[in-house]
Formats: structure tokens, sequence, C-alpha cells
């Protein structure tokens, strides 16, 4: 176990200077860079795998509220989809007193937020890890164990070879940062562009870098399939934090208490007489709908609405960003917790290294745009050696031997999710106010890719979703009072097994055993 106080080499540490603070104020838009040049926060104390797996435990023993789930009559709402968003308009619905139920294709609540706690002994978050904008952010507000989250560190590194960056050069590349940002927003001012269009010429040899940071690692995709407008659009994500038991455990505990029905795909809506879904069980009706479905989902023709909404969804395609997970005892790259550290490439081949997260033994090293994707595809063993040849180039080869257990993520191969998170394709920004609009009679859409500034985040889905349900209650006249939680179940309307509700309280153990090692509300029984 690696404790979070670990010591790097003092010379290759990154020294504050005023021109470089001066280069990271005037950086508007990129998540981590501008923080080069910032003090380090305060160390999070050294964590046993027996604490961090008995504090993702207790993210879920207290419940948020009671939940109002179906009683004798139909649904006010159905939700389709158990992700953050769906999460937040359960949880908003059942405030307002009104009968809904949230239907999940998969056996576990999260979506793309997921912790595994199996497969190295503590937290691995499959998705989502940075909870950005702490200070605003929808979950950090309502999480059950405020001191469990902490700030991220706000000092990052450049590796040049086998070395990292001097602070000459560090001002060279936010420079050359700045200057690529500003010109991307100019463009966006006066159409909207390709950001790689955007990009000035005189980037040198930093370009291939800068290209990477505010590329793939912003937006999962390679900065030529990036709307300029969406780009400008976002907020600033320069102040983030980390979750202790992991981020999907907090979304997990948010949960906690709604009604939800795991492992009920659905393949599609129609509202000609009130609202039908059709799902594996068959078909569930309410008075409204929210779908969260993911916009590659519905693109791909796996999810549908009628009329037809393929092309709009299209618009908003999710972008590719995986997470090759390295559990390396010792700690040999000779980082400190949650040291960000990014590569000065010369090519796409390149990746950003999260050491030493939480105070453990694991790094993340996290592929993305469209060398990921290829990656990605290539299957595990290729996403392996990949990244025990890029950290064995930078640190030296005796890495690759010191590597322990080892996992990735494919999101492109997994059904039900087709990707990371939407960026929109350039000259289709203005798709994104589309979906914030009630999609069809009756049908709100909410997630991330319904947010203009906080696309790509798990707190712009959480905000999506409170406000798709705070328009489902104007339509259906506005708050119940609140009626106690019934046992009935949603009965679809075919001769095939009834979809069953979530009844029992949710039961959470120190060591979770089910899949990802999540709660154990997100598996059927």
């Amino acid at each position: 176990m690696i404790a979070a106080g670990l010591h790097s080499d003092q010379a290759e540490t990154f020294a504050p200077r005023r021109r470089l603070r001066q280069c990271a104020r005037a950086l508007g838009r990129t998540d981590h860079i501008e923080t080069l040049a910032a003090s380090v926060v305060e160390s999070m104390p050294s964590l046993s795998r027996r604490s961090l797996l008995a504090a993702s435990a207790a993210f879920a023993a207290g419940p948020a509220f009671a939940a109002v789930a179906p009683s004798g009559g139909s649904l006010d709402v159905i939700i389709i989809g158990a992700g953050a968003a769906g999460i937040a308009a359960a949880r908003r619905l059942a405030a307002a007193g009104r009968r809904y139920l949230v239907i999940e294709a998969t056996d576990h609540v999260g979506g793309r937020c997921i912790t595994d706690t199996t497969s190295f002994g503590v937290p691995f978050d499959r998705g989502a890890h940075w909870c950005y904008l702490a200070d605003s952010n929808p979950l950090i507000k309502v999480a059950p164990h405020r001191g469990d989250i902490y700030p991220a560190s706000l000092s990052q590194k450049i590796r040049i070879g086998r070395r990292y960056a001097r602070e000459g050069e560090l001002e060279d590349f936010l420079s050359a940062q700045v200057r690529a940002t500003r010109a991307i927003g100019d463009a966006a001012r006066k159409a909207d562009l390709p950001c790689a269009q955007a990009m000035p010429g005189d980037l040198g040899d930093w370009r291939a870098t800068i290209e990477f940071v505010l590329g793939p690692y912003n937006c999962g995709k390679d900065l030529a399939q990036v709307s300029s407008v969406d780009f400008a659009k976002a907020a600033d994500r320069r102040s983030a934090a980390f979750c202790k038991p992991g981020f999907g455990a907090l979304l997990a505990s948010l949960a906690q208490g709604l009604a939800i029905q795991l492992s009920t795909p659905a393949t599609s809506i129609e509202t000609r007489r009130g609202v039908a879904v059709e799902t594996n069980s068959g078909t569930i009706s309410a008075a409204t709908a929210i779908v969260t479905v993911p916009t590659n989902v519905v693109a791909s023709g796996a999810f549908k609405f009628s009329p037809d909404r393929r092309d709009l969804f299209a618009r908003l395609p999710l972008g590719s960003y995986d997470r090759i997970a390295l559990e390396l005892p010792g700690n040999p790259l000779g980082l400190e917790s949650d040291d960000l550290v990014f590569e000065k490439s010369s090519n796409t081949h390149t990746a950003a290294l999260l050491a030493n997260v939480g105070g453990t033994a694991l790094c993340y090293v996290d592929v993305a745009g469209g060398f990921g994707r290829d990656l990605a595809a290539q299957g595990e063993a290729a996403m392996f050696d990949f990244a025990a040849e890029w950290l064995g180039g930078l640190y030296g080869t005796e890495i690759k031997r010191a590597i322990g257990r080892k996992q990735a993520t494919r999101w492109n191969a997994a059904p039900y999710a087709l990707g990371a998170w939407s960026a929109a394709l350039p000259g289709a920004q203005s798709a994104r106010r589309l979906l914030m609009d009630r999609i069809t009679d009756d049908v709100w859409y909410a997630g991330e890719a319904a947010h203009e500034t906080l696309w790509g985040t798990v707190g712009g889905a959480w905000e999506s979703g409170e406000r798709a349900a705070d328009a489902v209650v104007r339509r259906l006249g506005g708050v119940k009072a609140a009626a106690p939680a019934a046992e009935t179940e949603a009965r679809p309307k075919s001769k095939s097994k009834p979809a069953q509700i979530e009844r029992r309280a949710p039961r959470y153990e120190a060591e979770p055993r089910s899949y990802y090692g999540t709660p154990n509300i997100m598996r059927e029984r």
C-alpha cells in the first residue's frame, strides 16, 4: 500500500513561478493543465484496504429520503436509465410525491460512473473519476459523507523522454496552450468550425501534446471532430475533487431507497396513447417519460423513439475514453498521490497518467480519441502492452516488471453505452439545446449530452436529470403530498414474466460482493 505522502525527486517537481501563474490564469477552458503553477493542496491521509472498503459501504449507510413507489395506479413517470441523470430525476420526482419507476438495462446503477472494489481490493473508478467544480458540484452537495471528498492536487507534470519538463519548457507549453485555447474561442464567435481548423500554426513541437490535452483527454475525440462552439461553451473546470471510496460509490449511495428495476433493457418508446415503453419483459405504460439513454445507443437504433430521432442524437456522438488500471506496488514511478502526468508527444500514440490513486498502488493510464478507440478495439492484451511500453519509455523498462494486477475498460464495446461522453460535431452544438427541450409528446431527455456547459461530466448529467424532472412535475400539475412507498409491481401488458420493482430495503456490506464492487441495490436477487 502506497501512502499519500510519497516523495518524488525534488529536482523534477514543478516550481511555481510568477510567469507560470500568469500563463495558467490566462487559460480559459482546459481541465487541468492551467493549474500547473498552483500550490499543491494538503495531502490526504493514507488509506488502508480495509478503510477504503469500509468507506465505500459507509457511503450507502444513510437513506437520502423516503422513495415514492407506484401505488395502486398507473405510473406518473417512467425513467429509462439509472445513471446520474436517472437517479437525480428519480430523487426529484420522489420528493414531489410522484409515482415513478426507473428501469435500467444493466445489473447495476451508475451508468458510466461505477466503482469496482473487487479487482484490486481498493476502489477503482471504471468510468468518471474527477468531480469537477467541487464547490458547486451537485453530487458533492448531497454526498452523505462529505469528509470522503478531498480536493484534487494542483500539482501536475509533463514528461519529456525520461525527465520532467523544466520551468522554461513549461512556460513554452503553457504559452502555446493559451494561444490554442484563445484561437478556438475566437473561431467559435464567428462560426462553428472543427477545433482543429482553429489551431494556430506556431505551436511548434508542443502541437501534438496540446492537441491531445484539448482533444482526446478533454473531449474524448480528436479536435477535427469537435465543435469549436461546444468547446468554447464548456464551463471552466479548473477545480476538481476526488472521492475516497470512488465516484461511482458516491453515485450509488444516492440511489438508495429509489424504485429501480434492474436488468430491464428498453428498446423503444412511443406516445400514441400515453407513453408506452417496450422492454425485455413487455410494455410498461406511464403518463410521461424521461429517457437517459446515451446518444450513441439511440443513434445506433438500439433504442428507438417514435417518431424517429436518430438524426438528432447522431449530432452529439460519444467520444472514446478508456482506462488501463495497473497495480504498481512500492511506488516505482516515484510519484505522489494523484499526480497527473502528460507526455510531450510527437504523435497521437500517447496517454495521461494518474499515479497512486487515492494514496494506493493503483495507477491509471488513460487513452482516448481515435488512437484510444482503435487500441481498445484490439482488446485488453493490446491495451496492457501499450501501457507497459509507454510507461517503460518514460520511466525505464524495469517498470514493466513492477506491474501487478491490471484491468482495462472498453466503453465502446459496452452495448448500453457505446462510448464515453458526448462532444458535438462541428456545426452541431445547437443539438444540445434541442435535447434540453421536450423530445416528443410527454417525453423528455436527460443526460450529460443535454447540458450546454457541463457536457461530459457527472454533475452535468445530474443537473439535466433534475431539470427534466422539474419539467415533468409541471406537466403533471405540480407537487403532490408525499405518499408512503408501496410494494406493488409495475406489470407489463404482456404474458411475459412481470417486471419486479426492487422492494426490500437496500442492504450494504463492509466488503461488497456484487458486480463492480457496488452496493447490493445494484443487483437483482
